[in-house]
C-alpha cells in the first residue's frame, strides 16, 4: 500500500490544512469586502471597482434578481464573458440562494434550449448581442425573464464609443419586449432590500457543465463548500493575497475561469483583471500595462505568447507565477517561455496542474519552489488522490498506471438529474471516503507527484476546451445523406487537436467539396464554433471492432500515420 499523502513533505510554507467556513460565496466575498473595502476587486478595461463599491453592487444587483421574481433554489442561467455583470450576478444570486448555470455566451439556440432545460432556469442574463438566440430559445423552456447588458456598461465613455464604433454599431436593435429587463436600469432602481438567504456550505451553489457518454452535456452541481475551499486552496498555495493581482482570461463558463482566475482572487482579496475577450495581443497588451503577478492559462495561451512581439517587448519581473492547465503542456513552449521570462527579468517557471470541472478546476499543481518533469504536481491542501487499478477502488503501487481518484472539500455533489451516472463516478471506498473517479489515467511516485497519461473518456482538447465527439456526431447524423459517422481529435501544433469528421454517405449521395461544406455548415448551425469538424473524409466504410463499435482508435491511429509521412505530425502536443 503506498504511503498516504507523502507530498506534504513538499509543502515548504503551505498549511497542510486549511480551515473552511461553513458560509455561502456571498459571505465568504463579503467577509473580504469587510477586510480590505478599499483595495480593487476587479479591472475592466481599465474600470476599477474597489471591494467596498463591488460589495454594494452585488447588494443592488440582489434585490433587482429578488424584484424580478428570483428566490432561494430557483436557477439564473447566466451566459456571459468574463465581465463585471457576469461577477456581479454571479454573488449576487448566491446571496438570495438562487443557484448560478454558468453557460458560454456563443452557445447556439439549440445548445441555450437544452441548458435552459436541464437547469429549469426562470431567469436569464446575457449580452445584447445575443437577444435572438435567447428569445427564441426562451420559447421553448419554463425561462420567461431576459436581463439584456451591453459590454459598454463598464466602459468609460472614451472607450465605449471606441466599443460603438467598431462592433456596437453592427449589433441588431433589440425589439420592446416584455420579457426583457436592461441591466442598466435595473441597478439604478431601488427595489426592497434583501436580507442574505438561510443557506449552507453544503447547498448547491453553482451548476457548471461537462460532457456525457451520450454526448449530451452534464450539469455538475457545486455546492458553496465546493467554490470555497477551491479559493482558498488555490490562493494558499500561490501565496496569493491583497497585493496580487491575477489575469483573468479563461471564460467565467469555466471552471478554471471562474474558481480560479475570479473566485480565489477574491477569497484572498486580490485584484482580478478581467479580460472579456481573448487574443493573444490582448493578453500580451495587458501584461505589459497591467503587470500581473500571476498567469493561469491553457498551453495554447503560452505557446501563443512565445511568438508575441508585445509580450517579447514586456517586463517580466511583475510575474510571482504562472501555471498551465486544461491539456499536456509541450516541454517545448514552457521551455521557450521560461527563457523569455528570464530575457526580460523574471524567474517564473511555467508549473503545470491538474483538475476537472467535477471539482471545481484545479486541486493539484506542482509548488511553487520545486520541479518534476512530466508531472502535474500534487494535491492541494485537504484534497487527497491515489491511483486505483480501473473499475475497482485497489490502489496500485507507485509507478503503475491506473486511474486517478480524488476526495476532499471540492469534490462535486453530483450531476443534475443523473443519480446513476453519480453513483458512477461518486464511489464510497473502503476508508469510507466518498472518492471521485475522474476516467483520467495517470501514475504516482514513491513521493507523491503525480503524472497524467491519457483520459478514459473518449473526448478532444482543442484550444484548451472540451470537445464531444458523440455530441458531434449526433449533429451530424441529421444529415440525411449521412449513414455513418466517427469523429476524432487530429494532433495539430497550434490548436492542439483539431475536429476532424470521418463520414459513410447513404447510397445515391456523392462524396466531395459541396457535401462536405454542408455538414460543416450543419454543425456550425447547431455546435459552438471549436466543436465544430475542420475536416471531413469520406469513406466507402468505417473500421469496427470486435463487439461492433466504430474503431475511432484505429482511425486516430491512421491519421497520425498520415501526419508522419506527411512531416506534418504535432504529436508532443497530444495528450
Amino acid at each position: 500500500m503506498p504511503e498516504s499523502k507523502p507530498w506534504l513533505k513538499f509543502y515548504s510554507a503551505v498549511p497542510t490544512s486549511l480551515d473552511y467556513p461553513d458560509a455561502t460565496m456571498y459571505e465568504a466575498v463579503m467577509k473580504t469586502v469587510n477586510r480590505v473595502p478599499d483595495r480593487v476587486a476587479w479591472d475592466f478595461m481599465g474600470t476599477l471597482s474597489t471591494y467596498a463599491e463591488f460589495g454594494r453592487a452585488i447588494s443592488r444587483c440582489a434585490d433587482a434578481l429578488s424584484g424580478l421574481g428570483l428566490k432561494k433554489g430557483d436557477v439564473i442561467t447566466i451566459s456571459m464573458p468574463t465581465s463585471p455583470q457576469g461577477i456581479i450576478c454571479f454573488y449576487a444570486a448566491n446571496k438570495i440562494g438562487a443557484i448560478a448555470s454558468m453557460i458560454h455566451p456563443l452557445s447556439t439556440q439549440s445548445e441555450i434550449e437544452f441548458y435552459l432545460d436541464l437547469s429549469g432556469s426562470t431567469l436569464a442574463l446575457t449580452l445584447d448581442a445575443f437577444y435572438d438566440k435567447f428569445s427564441r430559445a426562451m420559447e421553448k423552456t419554463s425561462c420567461k425573464k431576459l436581463i439584456l447588458t451591453r459590454i459598454g456598461d463598464y466602459l468609460s465613455p472614451v472607450k465605449r464609443m471606441g466599443f460603438w464604433l467598431t462592433k456596437g454599431r453592427k449589433i441588431p436593435r433589440v425589439p420592446e419586449d416584455p420579457k426583457i429587463s436592461w441591466w442598466q436600469e435595473i441597478m439604478n432602481q431601488t427595489f426592497p432590500a434583501q436580507p442574505a438567504a438561510e443557506a449552507s456550505s453544503e447547498d448547491t451553489a453553482v451548476i457548471l457543465y461537462s460532457g456525457g457518454t451520450t454526448g449530451r452535456p452534464k450539469g455538475i452541481m457545486l455546492s458553496n463548500k465546493n467554490f470555497i475551499s477551491e479559493g482558498m486552496m488555490v490562493a494558499a498555495w500561490g501565496n496569493l493575497d491583497e497585493n496580487d493581482t491575477i489575469l483573468a482570461i479563461l471564460p467565467i463558463f469555466h471552471g478554471f475561469g471562474l474558481g480560479v482566475c475570479v473566485n480565489a482572487a477574491f477569497m484572498a482579496g486580490g485584484r482580478s483583471i478581467l479580460v472579456p475577450q481573448f487574443s493573444p495581443e490582448i493578453t500580451a497588451g495587458l501584461i505589459k500595462a497591467k503587470k500581473p503577478n500571476f498567469i493561469i492559462g491553457v498551453p495554447t495561451l503560452y505557446a501563443a505568447l512565445n511568438k508575441n512581439k508585445i509580450f517579447s517587448g514586456a517586463d517580466l519581473s511583475c510575474l510571482k507565477a504562472a501555471f498551465s492547465g486544461a491539456d499536456t503542456l509541450p516541454q517545448k513552449v514552457k521551455t521557450e517561455f521560461e527563457a523569455l521570462v528570464r530575457r526580460r527579468g523574471g524567474k517564473v517557471k511555467l508549473l503545470e496542474g491538474y483538475g476537472l470541472t467535477e471539482a471545481v478546476t484545479a486541486i493539484m499543481a506542482m509548488p511553487m519552489g520545486h520541479y518534476r518533469e512530466g508531472s502535474v504536481g500534487i494535491p492541494f491542501p485537504d484534497m487527497d488522490a491515489k491511483i486505483v487499478s480501473p473499475g475497482t477502488t485497489k490502489e496500485v503501487p507507485p509507478g503503475e498506471d491506473g486511474e486517478i481518484c480524488l476526495s476532499g472539500p471540492a469534490v462535486m455533489k453530483g450531476y443534475l438529474n443523473q443519480e446513476e451516472e453519480s453513483r458512477t463516478v461518486l464511489k464510497i471506498h473502503e476508508d469510507e471516503k466518498t472518492w471521485l473517479h475522474t476516467g483520467d489515467i495517470a501514475s504516482r511516485d514513491e513521493d507523491g507527484f503525480f503524472y497524467f497519461k491519457l483520459r478514459l473518456k473518449r473526448m478532444i482538447k482543442s484550444s484548451g476546451m472540451n470537445v464531444y465527439p458523440a455530441q458531434v456526431e449526433e449533429i451530424i447524423y441529421e444529415h440525411g445523406a449521412v449513414s455513418q459517422v466517427c469523429v476524432i481529435g487530429v494532433p495539430d501544433r497550434d490548436l492542439v487537436e483539431r475536429v476532424k469528421a470521418f463520414v459513410v454517405l447513404k447510397p445515391g449521395f456523392s462524396p466531395g467539396p459541396d457535401m462536405e461544406e454542408e455538414i460543416i455548415t450543419l454543425c456550425r448551425e447547431k455546435l459552438i464554433k471549436w466543436s465544430c469538424p475542420r475536416s471531413v473524409e469520406f469513406r466507402d466504410t468505417l473500421p469496427f471492432t470486435r463487439v461492433g463499435k466504430v474503431a475511432f482508435k484505429t482511425l486516430e491511429d491512421q491519421e497520425i500515420q498520415r501526419l508522419r509521412r506527411e512531416g506534418k505530425y504535432a504529436g508532443e502536443n497530444k495528450s
